[in-house]
């Protein structure tokens, strides 16, 4: 890869990751439309360290009010942990069964075959994205008949709750284009959650869930270095400069989000997901 398109991969996964508009659909239409694949061990991995660095950002941007929040006292610290660890062990789970469905089921003939080949379909990425983009409009639209955030509890989330947040990540996973925050804040608001704290709960599971995702995509790489594919130290110094970059473009992303979240300009995203999705199958029909 040349240092020009890691820089601007770097920028666009930066912006758009900490925002519910999928950052891996616009880091992939990015790829295409520069003639790269996707789908190689090489580009995934780097994807992933940019996602690293934008989690970076995030526990800078956060953790001020993640103090407050799970850190205030032994309980409130134990009550936290319980919600992030169930979520994450439901996340783990429903995404392990869909990635090995979809890897027996469609590729069942296919020899090696793994879920990330299918990160290049354009075909598949604009559905999951427009289904997005519906689920944040929903979101919306029912968070307005909830009872004001100052009369709720803010610092209140159910098991139940967790758990259907950390489902919906799973779901997520396997499918680039369903975004990961879009879905999980959306979720939660549906679920009864505050919007604000929906947003810091699924933050705190993106942070979670990236060491796990850091290493799946090393163990392919690996794989794909044993096969005679590429060089793992080759292809880490270029990411490691994708994450710094992600991280400082994930920054600006985290403020541009909580001034829109908490002025109630959430469905605003839900508008540019379905906008987005039609962009994207139109570059589909015309060959990318």
């Amino acid at each position: 890869m040349r240092l020009l398109d890691i820089v601007i991969l770097a920028i666009v996964q930066g912006l758009a990751e900490l925002l519910p508009v999928s950052s891996s659909a616009h880091v992939v239409v990015a790829e295409k439309l520069m003639g790269i694949d996707p789908s190689k061990p090489e580009m995934t991995l780097l994807l992933v360290m940019l996602h690293t660095g934008t989690m970076v950002a995030v526990i800078v941007h956060f953790w001020k009010r993640w103090q407050e929040a799970y850190f205030a006292s032994f309980e409130a610290f134990r009550k936290s942990a319980f919600q992030l660890l169930l979520a994450s062990a439901v996340t783990a789970l429903v995404g392990e069964l869909l990635i090995k469905a979809i890897e027996r089921i469609w590729f069942h003939n296919v020899p090696n075959a793994e879920v990330e080949q299918l990160f290049s379909h354009l075909e598949l990425i604009a559905p999951a994205l427009a289904l997005t983009g519906i689920l944040i409009l929903v979101a919306g639209v029912y968070e307005r008949h909830l009872l004001p955030a100052k009369e709720c509890d803010r610092r209140t989330i159910k098991a139940k709750q967790a758990g259907l947040i950390g489902a919906v990540q799973g779901l997520c996973l396997p499918f680039r284009g369903f975004s990961r925050s879009g879905a999980t804040i959306s979720t939660g608001i549906l679920a009864g959650v505050p919007k604000i704290l929906a947003e810091e709960f699924s933050f705190a599971l993106a942070v979670f869930l990236t060491p796990a995702a850091d290493a799946r995509e090393l163990m392919r790489l690996s794989r794909a270095e044993h096969l005679g594919g590429v060089k793992v130290v080759a292809v880490m110094t270029p990411s490691f400069l994708g994450a710094f970059l992600a991280f400082l473009a994930g920054l600006i992303a985290l403020r541009w989000l909580s001034r829109w979240l908490e002025n109630g300009r959430w469905h605003l995203f839900g508008i540019y997901c379905l906008f987005a999705a039609a962009g994207i199958a139109i570059l589909h029909h015309f060959g990318y």
